[in-house]
């Protein structure tokens, strides 16, 4: 158990919290709002067994969005209630603790961290991380994070990529995408992303070994698109956008193709009545396609394999990480919106502490 004599001192906390809930559209500061909250810091405020961390990083992912509607549905994610802190995977150093397992200046992740400048959580919440030479903290929420772990299950568990399988990746310029793709080409793979902006084509074939990809805004008939891209079918289907796209994905699957669900930001904003609905599902009979889709806390069984097998790659320099990182609190809002407007590459970040 550590103390620290300078953390003495109450400290005015910034927070952002739920105050009214959006079923529809994407939400803004009338929905969510930061406000200021005083915060003990002195080891004698602390319960045992409780930790007190300054935020260092917080990710920023799509599945947030559905924790603001108000609406059971979907991923079924609990809803944050109103008035309440958002949570979000992030990252801390500890600054007070109350249990002998952490000490002043360890670093922490927790998949429930408040998205604020300062928390203090039970410490059987948190993991201890002890960063290797070489790699930086915001890699901990990328690729060796929970976007890193999505994309490993996706390919590997789910998809079964083996050398020479064609996989398809969509959102292939976002912080799961991006890793997936890589991860199938270290397999062997032929591997063609769709993304939303020519700089991420050019990304995606130059920077991360992509075999190919197209913009889904330009190349609007995705039939065609697809038709041209996998004149041999598709033999695994990383999906993250849902709607229309895996729609045309179902034409052009082989039979035996395995589609990992991972998820359908293209659906998020809207009241499940107005989604687009998928109409050639008789396909996954005839080809005996799986489609299966997947939470990535039912795999962190296999976290210890991922960590080891992402290790070596990223060592080797055969997984490239990119990040977005959005500075200080207030923008938060900003860097949740941007995940809807096609407007970053990589693993989404804020960074809350220089």
């Amino acid at each position: 158990m550590a103390a620290n004599s300078s953390a003495s001192t109450d400290v005015e906390n910034r927070e952002w919290y739920v105050a009214s809930y959006a079923p529809t559209g994407v939400p803004n500061s009338e929905h969510l709002k930061l406000r200021t909250v005083s915060l003990s810091l002195r080891a004698d405020s602390i319960p045992d067994g409780h930790v007190t961390f300054q935020v260092l990083y917080v990710s920023i992912d799509p599945y947030v969005r559905t924790q603001l509607s108000g609406l059971d549905d979907g991923l079924s994610f609990p809803q944050i209630p109103l008035g309440q802190v958002i949570t979000a995977l992030g990252m801390g150093k500890v600054i007070q603790s109350k249990d002998a397992k952490f000490s002043e200046g360890d670093i922490v992740l927790s998949r429930i961290c408040p998205v604020s400048e300062f928390g203090v959580m039970p410490s059987n919440l948190l993991q201890k991380i002890t960063p290797a030479i070489g790699i930086a903290l915001p890699n901990y929420l990328s690729c060796l994070g929970m976007p890193g772990i999505t994309a490993w299950v996706g390919i590997g568990k789910i998809g079964n990529a083996k050398a020479g399988s064609n996989v398809y990746i969509s959102a292939a310029a976002g912080g799961v995408g991006i890793i997936a793709g890589q991860l199938a080409k270290v397999k062997g793979c032929r591997v063609v992303g769709s993304v939303g902006s020519d700089d991420k084509v050019k990304l995606l074939k130059e920077e991360c070994g992509y075999d190919d990809a197209f913009n889904y805004r330009v190349e609007t008939d995705y039939d065609a698109a697809l038709t041209k891209y996998f004149p041999n079918g598709i033999d695994v289907y990383f999906d993250n956008v849902g709607g229309k796209m895996l729609e045309v994905v179902l034409n052009h699957v082989n039979h035996g193709a395995r589609i990992a669900l991972c998820g359908m930001i293209s659906e998020y904003n809207k009241v499940w009545k107005e989604r687009e609905g998928v109409r050639n599902l008789l396909n996954i009979v005839g080809k005996e396609v799986m489609m299966k889709g997947f939470m990535v806390s039912s795999y962190y069984n296999h976290y210890e394999e991922f960590i080891k097998e992402m290790g070596v790659y990223l060592k080797e320099g055969k997984i490239n990480s990119k990040h977005k990182i959005y500075n200080g609190i207030e923008s938060f809002l900003e860097s949740l919106a941007s995940l809807f407007s096609s407007s970053n590459v990589g693993k989404v970040i804020l960074q809350l502490t220089p």
